[in-house]
């Protein structure tokens, strides 16, 4: 089965690097990269633009928006979600995400909730969605737990996404790790409204034996009561978040979690349906940038 990979991150991060090394073992790199999307059959992946500066780790209060991929040249078949900083919204920021939106490899937008104090229906975010829809793209909300301690959780609780689908239904959202601890929470608002998806990704942190003793173990156990209650499985994506976790491994772990029917749905098709530029993308082998 291929497999599209929804969520991935490629940038100069300290601690996506610390992670690699010392928790999922993976080679943060584009031969790594490439060597795990070769091993498991991954069409395309996507990755959410995010940077730091000389001076400020993640959230960089002074990073430019918008935020790409600078870990090294991005191998081919890696297209992108440039990040937003909102406090870098002004109108050279807006101009230069719209130029970027206008490149074939950028297919969506992702905005940090938590990481940024600011929830998902601010006004500060509305010149952005209104670019994603002029281009048709969609935009990925982080939710759930953040991998900073300096986030604050009450920006990027999933039941906050709600009035942003509501007040946007002229946009495309997809919720990024279906708003994890708050699962089920993310699973109504995905229900309730027609323009919210959501990824399964970012679930586990690390490789192995850890991974597998939480694939055998009570640690999806609320995820499974979530995608239950949900039942739009056309509204789910794959995504690993890696480094955090091996590709295979992870993959591994969400096909325990879809009935077999749904399985190209979630694994690929979706992916293609939700990101319109995607196909084409893939169809025109995009080599790296």
């Amino acid at each position: 089965m291929k497999i599209i990979d929804a969520h991935i991150h490629f940038s100069n991060i300290g601690s996506f690097k610390e992670t690699a090394e010392k928790l999922s073992r993976v080679h943060y790199s584009a031969d790594g990269l490439e060597k795990e999307m070769k091993d498991n059959r991954i069409e395309a992946c996507i990755g959410m633009g995010v940077t730091e500066t000389e001076h400020e780790e993640f959230p960089a209060r002074h990073a430019s928006t918008p935020m790409l991929l600078d870990l090294e040249e991005t191998p081919g078949r890696v297209a992108v979600c440039p990040g937003v900083n909102p406090w870098r919204l002004d109108g050279s920021g807006l101009d230069a995400l719209e130029k970027e939106l206008q490149k074939p490899e950028s297919v969506g937008v992702k905005i940090y909730l938590g990481y940024y104090p600011f929830y998902a229906c601010d006004a500060v975010y509305q010149p952005v969605y209104d670019l994603a829809a002029a281009y048709r793209v969609p935009v990925v909300l982080h939710t759930g737990d953040t991998y900073s301690e300096r986030g604050l959780l009450k920006y990027s609780h999933p039941l906050t996404l709600d009035e942003a689908a509501v007040m946007r239904r002229d946009v495309q959202f997809m919720m990024a790790h279906l708003g994890d601890p708050w699962a089920l929470t993310g699973a109504e608002v995905v229900y309730k409204n027609p323009n919210m998806y959501a990824d399964l990704s970012g679930w586990i942190v690390g490789a192995g034996v850890e991974v597998e003793e939480k694939r055998r173990g009570r640690h999806f156990d609320h995820i499974r009561h979530a995608l239950t209650y949900c039942e739009h499985y056309e509204k789910l994506l794959f995504g690993s978040d890696w480094p955090l976790v091996p590709i295979g491994d992870y993959a591994a772990c969400i096909g325990d979690l879809i009935p077999s029917r749904h399985m190209e749905d979630v694994f690929y098709d979706n992916a293609l349906r939700l990101f319109p530029k995607l196909r084409a993308f893939i169809e025109n082998g995009t080599s790296g940038r």
